[in-house]
């Protein structure tokens, strides 16, 4: 699954394998916390968990790696990176694994920007190949990606989606406000409903300094 970013309209398409169902799991380690109970009563996977990175973090090596694999080498949204100047002020999300040989690899990325005082967007949502058929990590992004900015402020959480995945978004508590055509592909902008994404207790870091962007070869 993956959704783009209002700025990165200009590229067009967004691909997806949106799934019929879901079965969330809970942060490794962990019991099922409200957070976790929220998206299922039933959660009990140990498999995959959701983090936001700092930036220092080590995993941040993965997350900018699985991005590229995605949006360049897979999908052809980009050609040398995907990296623009929101990623600047983003807040980047990563999903990781927790078993087999692939135990702690990022999987699954997402990240969240705020645009102004309350009003926040999603966008680079993606999962790595292998694990698309694990549906629980896009819905774990998602989630992590809006409670996260709930606790911050967030007013309200916004994503265009391609139109493939609105029903999926729906069943997750979004609504459509209104449909877009970029480069002849329908979209929807959608908005999450932040009654249902109650806030999480993260706390917000502050950013980097601002890095130059890759130059392409």
């Amino acid at each position: 699954m993956f959704f783009i970013d209002p700025s990165s309209h200009e590229i067009g398409r967004s691909p997806s394998s949106a799934p019929a169902a879901y079965t969330p799991s809970v942060r490794w380690g962990l019991g099922v916390d409200a957070d976790d109970f929220r998206l299922s009563p039933g959660a009990c996977s140990d498999r995959f968990s959701f983090h936001l990175l700092r930036h220092s973090s080590p995993l941040l090596a993965g997350y900018w790696g699985l991005r590229s694999r995605i949006f360049c080498e897979e999908q052809h949204l980009f050609e040398a990176s995907d990296r623009d100047a929101s990623d600047d002020l983003a807040y980047p999300i990563a999903a990781l694994t927790h078993g087999g040989s692939a135990a702690g690899s990022v999987v699954g990325v997402v990240r969240i920007l705020e645009t102004s005082p309350g009003l926040w967007y999603g966008g680079r949502l993606g999962v790595a190949a292998d694990f698309r058929r694990h549906n629980q990590i896009g819905k774990g992004l998602i989630w992590k990606a809006v409670t996260t900015a709930h606790g911050w402020g967030c007013r309200r959480f916004l994503a265009t989606v391609q139109i493939q995945n609105v029903r999926f978004f729906r069943r997750l508590h979004w609504c459509s406000v209104e449909t877009l055509e970029i480069r002849g592909v329908s979209h929807h902008l959608m908005e999450a409903d932040l009654d249902y994404y109650v806030p999480s207790h993260e706390r917000r870091p502050e950013l980097p300094p601002v890095q130059p962007l890759p130059q392409a070869a």
